[in-house]
């Protein structure tokens, strides 16, 4: 019976890793997808797209949540001029998380 505990639980600890990493991935993919809408708004294009979009994704590293990525971003909005609002970029934020979620999870089925 004990056995049978033991591998109920390895399962339990397997599924939350496996879940804590997809979350991981999807809030990275949100995370680069909101950079790239940014940076196109700023006026960056390929490499400097991309580079800002990395720092976008590096940001969200300093605390949970996402509001490391909102002091960053709303800075850089106004460090660029941009009319982008706070309510904007939240809203972007919610659409990206299903966008980044799906193509991960096509990723995945691939």
């Amino acid at each position: 019976m004990s056995d049978a505990f033991s591998d109920r639980e390895k399962g339990y600890e397997a599924k939350f890793k496996l879940d804590a990493e997809m979350e991981f991935r999807v809030e990275a993919r949100r995370n680069k997808l909101l950079g790239l809408w940014l940076a196109r708004d700023f006026g960056l294009v390929e490499t400097a797209a991309e580079a800002y979009a990395k720092e976008v994704v590096v940001a969200d590293m300093d605390e949970p949540g996402i509001e490391d990525v909102m002091r960053k971003v709303m800075a850089d909005i106004e460090k660029h001029g941009s009319s982008v609002t706070d309510e904007q970029v939240r809203a972007k934020i919610d659409e990206l998380d299903g966008v980044a979620a799906q193509q991960i999870q096509d990723e995945a089925a691939s």
